[in-house]
């Protein structure tokens, strides 16, 4: 065997064994399994949110009292499970059961408040607080204000 034949076998024998350690070392996900996991991590915080709702209408609150108290706890609920260390273990688990709600939003708002708190009111809880919701909130601003000149001009012109 000639020097470049050698240097080829051995370089494809490192592809070999690096594939092999790829494919070791990257997690297998079953999609139903964790379909059905977001489903019931969903359904158990919707069902929290329904029981606070009827509560809500048996103590006498009209329908969006109800809501309002509703959506506060359940962001109270999430804000205290973050800061308890509990929430990322929910959502790791329920994945986009857990992240998709309103409890997510908080979490997202309040994990980095949490994280960065050691770097003071300003530096740390100020500047990072809206590290992950941030971007939500302002593309959630400007598509709603670009869909309402849209229906503005299609009102003026229809």
């Amino acid at each position: 065997m000639s020097k470049e034949e050698n240097e080829q076998q051995k370089q494809q024998e490192e592809q070999k064994e690096y594939a092999q350690y790829i494919k070791q070392v990257t997690p297998t996900h079953s999609l139903p399994l964790q379909m059905a996991k977001a489903f019931v991590t969903g359904g158990i915080i919707c069902c929290i949110g329904q029981a606070i709702l009827n509560y809500g209408s048996q103590l006498g609150l009209d329908k969006q009292e109800a809501g309002s108290w509703c959506s506060l706890i359940l962001v109270l609920l999430s804000v205290v499970l973050t800061g308890c260390n509990l929430f990322h273990k929910i959502a790791r688990w329920g994945g986009a059961g857990a992240l998709v709600p309103i409890t997510g939003f908080a979490n997202s708002v309040a994990a980095p408040a949490i994280e960065f708190q050691a770097e003071g009111q300003v530096f740390g809880i100020g500047c990072k607080i809206f590290t992950i919701a941030g971007p939500v909130i302002l593309y959630g601003i400007f598509s709603s204000w670009v869909l309402g000149v849209l229906y503005w001009l299609m009102k003026l012109i229809f």
